[in-house]
């Protein structure tokens, strides 16, 4: 598939492998477009995982998207050697690697692609011609950014997060959540890791006071999110559309383009409402914004508790290293729901005339 067809024939054919999880594709989009505006490459490739293709088919700097299935049929050593031939036969010039697993740059070494750009703190950095320092203090849209230094580096201004809203997946959508009165607020309460999962009861209580505003409610999430959303609907007690577990990830992105505001985890949902545009609630429990994968964007909020063991992890963990698991319960629904009328009312002030 290839949307936007390059016209250029003397740049190089160049590949951004980021195989990572789905919210590290969304970040890396800026990366994308930045190096289809410095390089002008004769074709501009992405390799992601099965599961995050939707969020870069469309996209308008990228020609084509190929896939690294490396817990499916690409996993071990002999899907690696396979992906490798795969690879050779694209015959790339250049690869622009922002992602730092060891897997990743035996992949890209193995497919002889003969110049390799990285982060000198990759696990596989020894297989990179030219390493590149990630400055852990910035966004990890600009730490992806910081790829471009072998090329004079990242313009002033980062190009801004995208992902695309297929025709198909924006029909589906309006079915799923139809125009109505009042605002459409999405609910995203998943996460791989439980403590950087709100409680199911923070986000009950602001359900109740969503729909009590007049606000109609989604909830959305992968099929391992349906028994936290389940939940949190018995908690709940009002009306809501539960579609968690209901969606594939182009209609996804398709519900919450639709949305008025999204209140989530730090996870993929809260990036791909960044990315359309959609002003954001964001509840940090076990991870902070400082770790570089804060809401990306001015539309955005994070409500969180100042805690000196935050945070416990990059990810965050399964389990409290204190037993307390103070990061999610102390972050209260009335703090939440300020900081959600006070982003929906500026949504409205923004959509009347001369707002």
């Amino acid at each position: 598939m290839r949307p936007n067809p390059s016209t250029e024939r003397g740049g190089p054919a160049v590949l951004v492998p980021q195989t990572s999880f789905l919210g590290d594709v969304v970040l890396t989009t800026p990366l994308v477009t930045a190096l289809r505006r410095r390089l002008r490459p004769r074709r501009l490739s992405v390799m992601v995982r099965p599961e995050s293709r939707a969020l870069m088919d469309g996209h308008p700097d990228v020609d084509d998207v190929l896939v690294d299935d490396k817990y499916g049929r690409d996993r071990g050593l002999a899907g690696l050697v396979r992906a490798a031939a795969r690879l050779r036969n694209e015959r790339f010039d250049l690869a622009v690697c922002p992602h730092r697993s060891l897997r990743t740059a035996l992949l890209l070494a193995a497919a002889r692609i003969p110049r390799r750009v990285g982060f000198e703190s990759s696990r596989g950095a020894w297989l990179f011609h030219e390493r590149v320092p990630r400055p852990l203090a910035r966004h990890d849209v600009e730490r992806n950014l910081a790829l471009l230094a072998p090329w004079g580096g990242p313009d002033d201004e980062a190009p801004a997060l995208h992902v695309s809203v297929s025709d198909e997946a924006a029909r589906t959508a309006a079915v799923l959540c139809p125009a109505a009165a009042g605002p459409l607020v999405g609910i995203a309460p998943g996460s791989v890791w439980r403590t950087k999962r709100w409680t199911e009861d923070g986000f009950a209580a602001v359900l109740r006071e969503l729909v009590r505003d007049g606000a109609r409610c989604v909830i959305l999430g992968a099929p391992g999110d349906a028994a936290i959303a389940e939940a949190i609907v018995a908690a709940a007690g009002v009306p809501v559309t539960n579609l968690a577990g209901r969606t594939d990830m182009a209609t996804l992105v398709g519900v919450i383009d639709r949305l008025d505001l999204l209140i989530g985890n730090d996870s993929a949902p809260m990036h791909v409402a960044a990315a359309r545009d959609v002003p954001v609630v964001a509840v940090f429990c076990a991870t902070t914004p400082a770790q570089g994968y804060g809401p990306w964007g001015a539309r955005s909020v994070v409500v969180e508790s100042d805690l000196a063991c935050r945070p416990c992890g990059r990810h965050g963990g399964q389990s409290c290293p204190r037993g307390t698991e103070d990061c999610r319960h102390l972050v209260r629904p009335d703090r939440v729901m300020v900081a959600v009328r006070e982003r929906l009312e500026a949504r409205s002030r923004a959509a009347r005339p001369g707002g």
